[in-house]
């Protein structure tokens, strides 16, 4: 395991920097009153996390400017061992579109988050009740948003974390389930391929992964996909 890189590296990881990380993370990771700069962290990784992080740190993620769109953030969480990548079920809801589906931790931004890595931080501590550190973000990921009209205009932030063991998890109502997913079988040949769904009477084709009974589609295969390309290359 190794150390994340220094100042300049972590500044430029996914543009995130001290302003953003926003008063609130910080006061609930218990740097209540004063200001942090987070390079004076140091978090161990693993090789997978830190190959990550050094990828983060070489790219301008891609982020949606349309100031009608809702804004959401998620924690794209990884901890070892072996690496895996934290994904939630989503309790069957029927006012939420995404009910029951395969997803990150995350949600809505509300007024009190300062901006969207507190919505991120904010979100993964309600729904499985872990504290995400300062130190333990690695950068973000591109902006994503629905492509399917009948959905709620909305656009949604990834935040990637690095954890160095797997947290104990408490679940809310929002969560009916938490699964640790092995970066490894999302990169097994076969892993990724086409679901179909039935949508406004039609049948349409989908990009997915098969985590046994479960499946990933939609938005958070658009985070999952470009991620696994990181790490592949």
């Amino acid at each position: 395991m190794r150390q994340l890189p220094g100042a300049a590296e972590a500044v430029r990881a996914g543009g995130v920097g001290e302003r953003q990380l926003g008063r609130s993370v910080l006061r609930d990771a218990g740097f209540s009153g004063r200001r942090v700069l987070w390079w004076w962290m140091r978090v161990q990784l693993t090789p997978l996390q830190a190959r990550l992080a050094e990828r983060l740190t070489a790219r301008n993620p891609r982020t949606e400017d349309d100031d009608a769109l809702i804004q959401a953030a998620v924690a794209v969480v990884f901890a070892p061992d072996p690496d895996a990548m934290l994904f939630i079920e989503r309790a069957e809801r029927a006012d939420d579109p995404w009910s029951g589906h395969v997803s990150f931790p995350g949600g809505r931004s509300d007024e009190s988050d300062p901006d969207l890595l507190a919505t991120a931080v904010r979100e993964t501590m309600e729904e499985v009740g872990v504290v995400l550190q300062p130190d333990q973000l690695l950068g973000t990921l591109d902006d994503v948003a629905p492509r399917r009209t009948h959905l709620p205009p909305i656009m949604v932030r990834p935040f990637v974390f690095a954890l160095d063991r797997k947290p104990r998890l408490v679940l809310s109502e929002e969560a009916a389930e938490a699964i640790w997913v092995p970066v490894e079988t999302l990169l097994q040949p076969g892993a990724h391929h086409a679901l179909m769904v039935g949508i406004g009477g039609a049948q349409r084709a989908y990009p997915a992964y098969r985590l046994g009974p479960r499946v990933v589609w939609g938005m958070t295969e658009r985070i999952v996909t470009p991620l696994l390309a990181l790490l592949r290359d």
